[in-house]
């Protein structure tokens, strides 16, 4: 394993913890048919698609996303779940891309939901290093619009300075609607701590979607409470998607030294019931090729240090360092490294010799 790639450890690792939890691997082909990315454009993260004609004459894409296919071919019927992972290549803005991830899909339960979410976050630990999860809820935010009073239009323009926390453009969005302004410019200030951010939420709702909404985001956030995941949390409703796509929990996930997230994902019903499914679905993304942007973890330290100034016979340079091997790590070098450590050192240089 310390020899693997930051993403390639990532991938065992994953993998194992996802596996734990019931669920399997799931493998797609590099292609797909590019009507299903046509008819669903909104919900990729780039339109940017590699496409050819098969021999056949029909149209196919390389795949630049797995959740579309998982759905499409998912079980539809009262009872079933099914939890797949996955670590495929996409291609998006004319670039192979690694990713794994999961997608829980089927007749669902507040179980499954808070499961789902529960891995993004032990997803990020297992990463290593400092993590954020960032959680909002896209119901909520859909409520909350469209008691607003704004248009439908408006609506849109109103996510879209939430997601930037434009709060002087919301403002004057919502000019003499001054219970949409006093909703939504909470909503765009408020980030951070559960129960805190619920508190002052609920204290502004006004309808019964609004309230169910905050209930299942109250709910959700007791469950990271208890997993002892809760401190690595917060609650900020900037995190939005399309509301034509998602329609509960929405995700994004930050590791320190990135300046991206690593970690995308949510509830996504909405999908499903345009693709005629009547299940509901939830899943996340990790984008492994970012995980690169670390450094590899130093690897400072050896068991054995052979030092040799050239002089020393070749074989029994080899057979010194085979030797070593056989018992650790092993460094052959001629000059004493600045920046490795050692715990023995086998000095074969000629002066050292002539001393013993």
């Amino acid at each position: 394993m310390e020899l693997l790639k930051n993403e390639e450890r990532a991938v065992f690792a994953l993998r194992a913890l996802y596996r734990r939890y019931g669920y399997v691997g799931y493998k797609m082909s590099q292609f797909e048919e590019y009507d299903l990315y046509v008819r669903n454009k909104d919900f990729l993260v780039s339109d940017r698609i590699i496409t050819f004609s098969d021999s056949g004459g029909r149209l196919l894409a390389l795949k630049p996303d797995v959740t579309l296919s998982i759905v499409k071919n998912a079980p539809d019927a009262p009872g079933a779940v099914q939890k797949l992972y996955y670590n495929e290549n996409v291609y998006r803005d004319y670039r192979e891309l690694m990713q794994t991830g999961l997608e829980c899909v089927g007749d669902l339960g507040d179980y499954e939901i808070a499961e789902v979410v529960l891995l993004a976050a032990k997803s990020l630990q297992l990463l290593g290093g400092s993590f954020v999860l960032d959680i909002s809820h896209m119901g909520l935010v859909a409520a909350v619009l469209s008691s607003s009073g704004l248009t439908p239009g408006e609506q849109k323009q109103a996510l879209e300075y939430l997601r930037r926390k434009n709060t002087h453009e919301l403002k004057a969005l919502c000019a003499g609607k001054d219970a949409a302004w006093k909703k939504l410019s909470l909503l765009s200030a408020c980030r951070g701590s559960g129960q805190e951010v619920l508190d002052a939420v609920a204290a502004v709702l006004t309808t019964e979607d609004e309230r169910r909404s905050l209930s299942e985001l109250a709910g959700l956030w007791q469950v990271l409470e208890r997993s002892g995941c809760a401190g690595n949390v917060r609650l900020d409703f900037s995190v939005g998607s399309d509301m034509g796509y998602y329609s509960g929990v929405v995700f994004r996930g930050y590791l320190e030294g990135i300046p991206a997230s690593v970690l995308s994902g949510g509830q996504y019903d909405k999908l499903a019931q345009k693709m005629g499914k009547r299940c509901r679905a939830i899943g996340f993304a990790v984008y492994l090729d970012l995980l690169e942007a670390r450094q590899e973890p130093p690897e400072d330290g050896v068991d054995t240090l052979i030092l040799h100034d050239g002089s020393a016979d070749t074989a029994d340079l080899t057979a010194a360092a085979e030797a070593a091997a056989e018992k650790g790590s092993v460094l052959v070098a001629k000059t004493l490294p600045q920046t490795r450590s050692w715990k023995r050192l086998v000095d074969l240089r000629k002066e050292a010799r002539q001393d013993d």
